[in-house]
């Protein structure tokens, strides 16, 4: 069996890229159609309901475009809406992938690194309880991380007094493992090693996403068949330029022009 529907990616804005840049490397011969929510974001300063029904809006978006499974790459909207989609699809988030892969890896220790909805829901540290509970998982908003990357700021020098100031309580907790939280972090992903040091190791839950998602569309039969034309499309909800301009850090040549449409 196959299934030549492309997959569908949704996030607040840009950072979810990053989730369709390690769903391409691990699924290549799949599509995907990408949704930016770009007039609503930020999703963390939302309350859980209005969260909610953005997340809905938007899986119904991606539903109309004929996908075959949906990732919400949108921590937030993972952290506070998953439990309440109303959908036949397969979906994943990012949080429970990425806490196997943590929980697997980690000696005792778990450092959860996100932005400051995502800590205070604490879904990364229920489920990590729920896969190990003897773990001791430490959380620490990192609010300032997002517009770094999305300035390019990948190693400016204050990139790394910041990440310093932000990190040190977790290394001083001794912490093994260090949990990306938030999809705009991978691109941190060097700097953050440099400063955690070659003990801790990072988990990057976008790629924890697909290894999962492709287990799941291999073992239901969903995978597409390998040979076919390969095409990527991209939605925002406004913005185009800046979407373009911003996004091109995070998937480079791959990004071209989006389409802007109305979500909800």
């Amino acid at each position: 069996m196959s299934d030549p529907r492309p997959i569908g990616v949704f996030d607040s804005g840009v950072g979810g890229l990053t989730v369709a840049a390690a769903l391409a490397r691990r699924l290549p011969g799949e599509r995907i159609v990408y949704l930016g929510d770009t007039a609503r974001l930020p999703y963390g300063t939302k309350s859980p309901a209005t969260v909610a029904r953005y997340t809905q809006a938007n899986v119904d978006f991606l539903v109309g475009r004929g996908v075959k499974a949906v990732v919400v790459a949108c921590n937030t909207a993972s952290a506070l809406a998953l439990d309440r989609l109303e959908t036949a699809l397969p979906v994943w988030g990012g949080i429970e992938p990425g806490a196997a892969r943590a929980a697997a890896a980690s000696r005792g220790r778990v450092g959860v690194i996100a932005t400051e909805a995502t800590v205070q829901s604490d879904a990364y540290g229920r489920a990590l309880a729920r896969l190990r509970p003897s773990l001791v998982v430490l959380s620490r908003a990192c609010p300032l991380f997002v517009p770094l990357v999305e300035e390019g700021w990948f190693e400016h020098p204050a990139a790394e007094l910041i990440a310093a100031d932000y990190l040190a309580p977790l290394q001083q907790a001794g912490i093994d493992v260090l949990v990306l939280g938030c999809t705009h972090y991978p691109l941190l992903r060097p700097l953050l090693q440099r400063v955690m040091g070659p003990g801790v190791r990072l988990i990057d839950s976008g790629e924890a996403t697909a290894e999962a998602l492709a287990a799941t569309l291999r073992a239901e039969g969903l995978e597409a068949l390998p040979g076919g034309e390969v095409f990527h499309r991209f939605a925002v909800s406004d913005d185009e330029a800046r979407f373009r301009q911003v996004g091109s850090r995070f998937i480079g040549d791959r990004l071209g022009a989006a389409e802007v449409v109305g979500v909800g």
